[in-house]
């Protein structure tokens, strides 16, 4: 019989949407029958989600022996197990557990909480041998493991929310005599309770985007994969023709897109989640890491950089360092291929009064960051709207998953901060950054 912390925990899982996605994604992608995912405790193994085409048999709320497993192992070191073929392989192919379930692949990855602690295992089974040990294979579990671990530490932090907002109400009730202290002490709790309403209201509103991108965004890649993969099997089954390395080119591409999608997305929900710590930091160091992270396309677009006046500015610098990265990676993205890309990035200190900006105060100071380009840029009327979750600038395949200028609206916010942008079409785009110096 479950404990009411299993219960919990697979309850967790089935109400994070996408998870039926996930595993429905790792079957057709890498031909496994069966995908989970499992709590590994040191004594348990509960499935909590399965996708089956295999009919193995388990469904949410079944265990197995937890020694008779490989996630025992994983839950003991924390890495991942990966199997092609179980008979060829020399450290699996005497191993209890295949022989045990009949199987010949395997793959297992473990899903760690944010504050490190293991929760259990994202994991696939096949009686028959796949290829598994690919790198895409690889970062696609990796990804999808620390995108569920996400959600599982943003309801667990919102259930102990509720858990201490009751005890709270409830010794409030015991210890309170005064009426005057009380009605005063409710009112707080009210305001609290108003404002935390307000705060998971925001955050279940971008986590249903969050849950929408990943259920519906994932599957237009996925099914050009099927689509092109089925081209190559129909018409191509002894040697690949142009037309089947066209297909298989196509595939790559998906994928490829499907992988920034999801990066993009982890990216955006850490900007949220993610500690703040604020540190005194050079620009110029900053901006010199970013521009050596993006050496390739920089070098071969010949591009010009124009860098001014960049001094020091107390920030998050994992934070800022992906501001900077977002923004000169768009400039390069959105080059006219004609005209010699020039990026200019100054830095100024502003007084707020200045400005006639209402987001600003008047008796603030200010570190005034520009970056601009002479290369595409965008239409003035949308300005504002190319900040929106998922809205890309152009419409260009491959070169935007829309998410970027999200995430770096999101990081100045988190500065205190404020963005705006400004562009003509065929002239380049200007992105001014103000973040309050004290």
């Amino acid at each position: 019989m479950l404990e009411e912390n299993f219960k919990q925990d697979i309850l967790n899982i089935q109400n994070i949407s996408i998870v039926p996605t996930l595993l429905n994604v790792i079957c057709q992608t890498t031909g496994m029958g069966f995908a989970a995912v499992a709590r590994v405790t040191e004594d348990r193994w509960i499935t909590c989600s399965v996708q089956d085409n295999v009919s193995f048999g388990l469904k949410p709320g079944d265990e197995l022996q937890v020694k008779t497993t490989i996630c025992d192992e994983i839950r003991q070191n924390h890495k991942a197990v990966i199997i092609d073929n179980v008979s060829e392989d020399d450290e699996f192919r005497n191993h209890h557990t295949p022989a045990m379930y009949g199987l010949q692949s395997y793959i297992s990855v473990p899903i760690i909480r944010k504050d490190g602690s293991f929760f259990g295992t994202l994991c696939a089974i096949d009686p028959k041998p796949n290829e598994l040990k690919t790198f895409k294979t690889r970062e696609m579990f990796n990804l999808f493991s620390e995108l569920i671990s996400f959600h599982i530490t943003s309801i667990e932090e919102a259930n102990e929310n509720k858990i201490i907002l009751k005890e709270k109400n409830t010794l409030l009730e015991k210890t309170v005599v005064e009426k005057q202290e009380v009605e005063k002490i409710k009112t707080n709790i009210e305001q609290t309770l108003i404002e935390k309403n307000i705060s998971l209201e925001k955050m279940n509103s971008e986590l249903e985007a969050f849950n929408y991108i990943s259920s519906h965004d994932l599957q237009e890649p996925l099914r050009k994969i099927q689509l092109f993969t089925d081209i190559i099997e129909l018409e191509e089954t002894q040697n690949l023709s142009q037309k089947g390395l066209n297909a298989f080119n196509k595939i790559r591409s998906s994928a490829f897109r499907m992988q920034n999608l999801i990066n993009d997305l982890l990216i955006y929900s850490k900007t949220k989640f993610d500690e703040r710590k604020f540190e005194v930091k050079n620009l110029n160091t900053i901006v010199d890491e970013v521009i050596e992270d993006l050496s390739e396309e920089i070098e071969s677009k010949n591009v010009t950089f124009e860098i001014q006046n960049l001094g020091t500015l107390s920030i998050i610098e994992f934070q800022f360092r992906q501001l900077l990265y977002n923004l000169i990676s768009n400039s390069l993205k959105f080059s006219l291929p004609d005209k010699n890309l020039i990026i200019s990035i100054a830095g100024k200190i502003i007084n707020g009064s200045e400005l006639l900006l209402d987001n600003l105060s008047a008796n603030t100071k200010y570190y005034n960051i520009t970056l601009s380009d002479n290369g595409i840029g965008f239409d003035q009327a949308h300005s504002e709207k190319i900040f929106g979750l998922f809205q890309a600038l152009h419409t260009k395949p491959l070169k935007s998953t829309g998410i970027g200028l999200t995430i770096v609206k999101r990081i100045v916010e988190n500065h205190n901060g404020f963005i705006k942008a400004e562009g003509a079409l065929n002239e380049g785009a200007k992105f001014e950054i103000f973040i309050p110096i004290e």
